[in-house]
């Protein structure tokens, strides 16, 4: 779905992901690379191929659009240096002409020369406008200056059809000031949102985006 954004033209993608054509960018946030060995380790049976699906929906989105650049709104790995960390590096060498750009989330926890040796440029944020990439939306600072992208919620929304029917699905959630993407990653907890009147909301269909609310 193609939408209009600080007079930017964004296309919504049903994988969870942004292009925006202008700055031939890919734009994804949490993909939390590891999450699923984190949770093996503890005992609980999650399937271990999760990161390697991950990878493959990137791959399979930057073959699509060929991007200069892919920015990933933070939480690219869950925790601490694990073997998932040298499949990124395996995987990344596939697209030695794309730059990528992190902007660090809370679960950004490696050492930066660890993303150096990844070929993964870091950001505390990252102002590219009309936009200001972050990971955590902070309300407190002025957001009038750049409208701001973000994720770490991970959004969901509730829709409703007939005879009381209704689903929870991952959703892009667009205010007049910032907007939050969806999870990226395949194994990401979720946030019910309760859209503002004012709010688009924009909601993961199957193999399409749909508008749920706002025009």
């Amino acid at each position: 779905m193609q939408i209009v954004c600080r007079e930017e033209s964004l296309v919504l993608l049903p994988e969870k992901a942004i292009y925006w054509e202008k700055q031939s960018a890919l734009i994804v946030a949490d993909l939390h690379l590891g999450k699923a060995m984190h949770f093996r380790k503890a005992g609980i049976a999650v399937p271990a191929e999760l990161n390697q699906e991950n990878l493959r929906q990137l791959q399979k989105l930057i073959v699509r659009y060929a991007p200069q650049r892919v920015i990933i709104l933070g939480d690219l790995f869950h925790s601490d240096f694990n073997h998932q960390v040298e499949d990124w590096m395996l995987w990344r060498k596939q697209f030695p002409h794309i730059a990528f750009h992190l902007v660090k989330g809370n679960h950004d926890v490696l050492a930066e020369e660890h993303y150096q040796r990844l070929q993964i440029q870091l950001h505390q944020e990252w102002l590219l406008p009309p936009f200001r990439m972050v990971h955590t939306l902070d309300e407190s600072r002025s957001l009038h200056d750049a409208y701001c992208l973000c994720g770490h919620i991970h959004p969901f929304v509730r829709i409703k059809g007939r005879a009381r029917q209704s689903a929870v699905l991952p959703c892009f959630y667009f205010t007049d000031t910032y907007a939050i993407l969806p999870a990226f990653g395949k194994f990401t907890g979720r946030y019910l949102i309760h859209p503002a009147a004012d709010a688009r909301v924009f909601a993961v269909l199957g193999d399409e985006v749909v508008c749920v609310s706002g025009a």
